[in-house]
Formats: structure tokens, C-alpha cells, sequence
């Protein structure tokens, strides 16, 4: 079933309840990628539903296997990834007893996935795989789970394998008169932004995007996981930049002088209306696959549901050309705001490094045809606002629940998915060590990428809020280590930074490697609180 689903690779770790499956996975054509944890076998499987929009698959064994799975579907379902998570499970004559590795998963998985269930007779197998990957695939994607009981998964399969329980659910474009009601909101304002969130990042709907925004005008800002310049470049309307955690970029200044908002795949985990819709009596126009979540501050005038394509390209027939010169200066004002910071980290020597240094390293490393996995923690903040991609989801991003530890395991995945192609990853020091033991998978598998750590031996994410909120911090510093011998203890290279002017010619070295590298570079975080201010460029003075 998973082979006609066109599944390539599944990612896991055995176990009793559920070794029959690798037995039967090792004579398939699906390779499997033997991992060392199973959350990380999860991020993996997210990263492949993410990119290619089909379920990625993870499997582990009944227990504790099961449960190591939950932080990663939990964080595909939030940030809207496809997966498939199949778990062992003890026989269905045990399944109320007190024994080994007993445990009632389908219950612990319901509130971390969009579908939970348990196959208990053969017979079953083919229609809850099959309503899972659709569950998982279909809307705003998420993550399933399949809770598979020893004996099922030693069972003779009595239905027919071949059949097409996982055909995708088709739908077109939003009702004509939802269509209508946002062309008059849309035709009566003066200063309207779109609002790009995740779901409009995804590569099939790339063409009715820049269509829609380029024949409409209409300025707009993005989230962190939402689509950016490229956008732009691509012949749509005007990037003002992104928003995201604290309201004070200057394309939070934009959309807060918008008479009308317009939102695109968005979803409030990406960033809470409450922060920046909050008190604004301006309409709200809402493009999704699926209802918006409805709160105080997030109140949509009109609702296009359906393809997000279908529905962009209606409402662009709907509308005429072009919008106010003066809105589209103001979003140019705002665009050129931000580039004039990210311009500056060029001159900014000092080591440690300057976060807006490293940045300017960084941007130079993304070529078009560079994939790129970011985790959480400053260096998430400073890269999701000055880091620009060039194609859809270029830059991987935990947005949602902002787990730490995700880049290592995406990188691996995006090297398993593009082969040859550049894959660059970075993190912080603590989050980095979260998922640092699958370096041995990712040598083992053959990926190739670079991994850069920003160095500052503490959580400092959590380091310079908790400064601003109580005036000083607490649980947060951490101890040093070694990266580039952390690194060769793996069979990767490692290079540790000492200057800023050697970060070229470490990239340079590192994307010739023939095996994983980490790139050790020692960060200076002094000035992060101003990350909450409103004025960005106080950060250079």
C-alpha cells in the first residue's frame, strides 16, 4: 500500500511489536532509514510530507517508541506536514492487560494528529491506512497515526492491496458569492496587505500566488513560514518582510495602517491575531482549505474556502488591476527598511560574531538551488527576518510550536530528497545537541550538508525575554564543548570560526566536503533584547 502510494522512504527504529514490518519493508522498494530516535525519525518524515506535499512515514515499536513520536507529530500537525506514523502495538488479546510496552497510543496521539486510530482485524488494514493518509494529506495537512497490533501486522492481508483507498481529496475554488463579498471589501479599500501564511508557500499554488498578487497590487507581508521575496521576483506585488513574535518590523508597521486584510494559507499558530489584529475594525478576508479558527481578533468579513489556487485565480478575475501608488510606496518604504539592515551585517567585523554577520555570510551560501532547514532559538529569529529565499519552501521553520532540535534531522532529509544539491542547516548550541546523535545516521545514509552552530553557551531565546519581562534571566547558561571533535567522533569535519572574516572560507571548504559538516561559530548575543524593540536599526548603534 505504501509502495502504490508512491512512498520512497520511511524512517524509524524496530522493535518486537512491530519488527514484522521491517522484515517486509527490507524486500520492498522503499528504503529505510534507521534512525536514532524516534522523534527524530518524525522530524525526517515531516520534512519529506513538507516538501513534496505527500505523507512522510515513521515507524516505531509499541511503548516508549511510540511516545518518543509525539514531540514530532505534534510539530508536523502544527506546522502543517503530511505524516504517516505507524505504530507497534501489544497483540489484541493483551491490549487490557497489564503487560510489556501496553498502552493506550490511539488515546495519547489524538490531541498531536488529525487522525488516530487502531487497525484490530486484517480486514481493516487497507481502510485505515488509507482514511489515514487521506486525513493526513487532505485540508491543511497534518500528521496520522496508526496503531498496529503484533498479531494484525503478522496477519494474512484478506482485501486487495492494490486498491486505492488514498485517492486525494479534489476540491476547487471558494463559493462565487464568498468570492464576490471579498472583491467588494477588496475594491473598496485604500491601503489593503495580504497576509501570507505557511499554506501559501506550498509549490502548486506558486503560479496563481504571484498571478493574484501581480495583477491585484496588493502589498503583503509574510509569517516566518509563509512565502517571501521570491514572490516578489517572480512578477507579484511588493514584499514589505515578515512578522512574527514581537509586533515591531516594519512590515508590522504596514499592516497595521491596512484598511482591509487579506489572509493567504494562513493559520494563528504561525502568529497570534491577538497580537497583531487586536482592537483594529478593518475587514478581514480569509483564503484557506479549511474554516479559520474564529477568536476576538480574528474575525474573517468573508471566508474563500476551497483550492487555494482555484480560489486566488477566481478572485483575481474578480478584481481590477493595480491599487493606490501611495500604499504600494509605503510597502516599498518598509522593504527597503529591512534590506538596509540586513546591508549593514557586511561591515560588521567583531568576533564574536555579529548575528547580522553571520546572516550576510549565510545569505551568500543561498543559491536557488540551496535547501535550507533553520531551528529555534535567537539564531530562528535573526535568520527568519533577514534571511531571503529564492523558491517555495526554501527555508524549513518550526513556527508553530517552535520545537528545538528539528534542523539536523531536516537536513538529512532534504539531502535524502535532492542529492547533489546544496542543503544548508543551522542552530543554536542547545538546541543543536538535542538531535545531534543522528550525524551517525546522516554519515551512515550518505547526506551531505552543512550545519552551522551559533554559539553563545546558553538558551538565549528564552535568555533576553526573560531580561525584558523580570530585568534578569534564569535557567539558561550552558556549558561549552568541542564541535569540531563532536564532529569527527561522527565521521563528519568540523571547523570552528575565530575570526569573522574566515566565515567565507569555511563555507567555501565545507560545501566541498564529501561528508556532513559543522560549522562552529561563536556568537555575540549582547544586544538581543532590542530584538523587541520597535526600532530595528538600533541594533548597529
Amino acid at each position: 500500500m505504501l509502495e502504490r502510494h508512491g512512498v520512497t522512504h520511511v524512517f524509524g527504529i524496530p522493535g518486537a511489536k512491530i519488527d514484522s514490518l521491517f522484515v517486509a519493508l527490507k524486500h520492498s522498494s522503499i528504503k529505510l532509514v534507521l534512525c536514532r530516535h524516534e522523534q527524530n525519525a518524525a522530524f525526517m518524515a515531516a520534512a519529506f510530507g513538507r516538501v513534496t506535499g505527500r505523507v512522510g512515514v515513521c515507524i516505531a515499536t509499541s511503548g516508549p517508541g511510540v511516545t518518543n513520536l509525539v514531540t514530532g507529530l505534534a510539530t508536523a500537525t502544527s506546522e502543517g506536514d503530511p505524516v504517516l506514523a505507524i505504530g507497534g502495538e501489544v497483540r489484541v488479546g493483551d491490549r487490557l492487560k497489564k503487560t510489556h510496552q501496553s498502552l493506550d497510543a490511539v488515546g495519547l496521539m489524538r490531541p498531536a494528529t488529525k487522525f488516530s486510530a487502531e487497525v484490530v482485524t486484517a480486514e481493516q488494514v487497507g481502510e485505515v491506512i488509507g482514511n489515514a493518509i487521506r486525513a493526513a494529506e487532505s485540508g491543511r495537512p497534518g500528521a496520522a497515526f496508526v496503531s498496529l497490533p503484533k498479531d494484525i501486522g503478522l496477519a494474512p492481508f484478506p482485501g486487495d492491496a492494490e486498491a486505492d483507498w488514498s485517492g486525494p481529496i479534489l476540491a476547487g475554488a471558494g463559493s462565487a458569492a464568498a468570492i464576490a463579498r471579498a472583491a467588494d471589501i477588496l475594491k473598496a479599500s485604500k491601503r489593503p496587505v495580504a497576509l501570507l501564511g505557511l499554506q501559501a508557500s506550498q509549490p502548486d499554488v506558486a503560479e496563481a500566488l504571484v498571478g493574484f498578487l501581480g495583477h491585484a497590487g496588493i502589498p503583503f507581508v509574510s509569517t516566518f513560514q509563509g512565502p517571501g521575496a521570491w514572490v516578489e521576483r517572480q512578477g507579484g506585488s511588493v514584499f514589505a518582510g515578515r512578522i512574527g513574535l514581537f509586533r515591531n518590523q516594519p512590515a508590522d508597521h504596514l499592516l497595521d495602517q491596512a484598511d482591509a486584510v487579506l489572509t493567504i494559507g494562513y493559520d494563528a499558530i504561525e502568529y497570534d491575531p491577538s497580537i497583531w489584529n487586536a482592537g483594529n475594525p478593518r475587514p478581514v478576508i480569509c483564503i484557506d482549505t479549511i474554516p479559520a479558527d474564529r477568536d476576538n481578533a480574528f474575525l474573517p468579513a468573508a471566508e474563500i474556502i476551497g483550492d487555494l489556487g482555484a480560489s486566488l485565480s477566481a478572485l483575481r478575475e474578480a478584481l481590477p488591476g493595480g491599487t493606490d501608488p501611495a500604499h504600494v510606496a509605503a510597502a516599498q518604504a518598509a522593504a527597503g527598511a529591512v534590506r538596509a539592515t540586513i546591508a549593514e551585517g557586511a561591515g560588521l567585523d567583531q568576533f564574536p560574531v555579529h548575528p547580522l554577520r553571520l546572516i550576510h555570510e549565510l545569505q551568500r551560501q543561498m543559491t536557488p538551488e540551496t535547501h535550507v532547514a533553520l531551528d529555534v532559538g535567537s539564531n530562528y529569529i535573526w535568520a527568519n527576518r533577514y534571511c531571503v529565499a529564492d523558491h517555495a519552501r526554501q527555508l524549513l521553520v518550526s513556527n508553530g510550536q517552535q520545537t528545538l532540535g528539528v534542523s539536523v534531522p531536516w537536513a538529512i532529509a532534504l539531502s535524502l530528497l535532492h542529492p547533489g544539491q546544496r542543503v544548508l542547516s543551522m542552530s543554536g548550541d542547545g538546541g543543536f545537541l538535542f538531535t545531534a546523535t543522528e550525524l551517525e545516521t546522516a554519515v551512515r545514509v550518505g547526506a551531505r550538508f552543512v550545519h552551522v552552530v551559533w554559539d553563545s553557551r546558553s538558551y538565549d531565546m528564552v535568555a533576553f525575554q526573560e531580561v525584558a519581562h523580570y530585568g534578569e534571566s534564569a535557567g539558561v547558561m550552558l556549558g561549552g564543548y568541542d564541535l569540531v571533535k563532536f564532529a569527527e567522533a561522527f565521521g563528519c569535519m568540523g571547523i570552528s570560526i575565530s575570526a569573522a572574516a574566515e566565515l567565507p572560507a569555511a563555507f567555501d571548504a565545507a560545501f566541498r566536503a564529501d561528508r556532513p559538516v559543522l560549522i562552529h561559530v561563536p556568537v555575540d548575543y549582547s544586544l538581543n533584547e532590542r530584538l523587541m524593540q520597535d526600532v530595528v536599526q538600533s541594533f548597529l548603534g
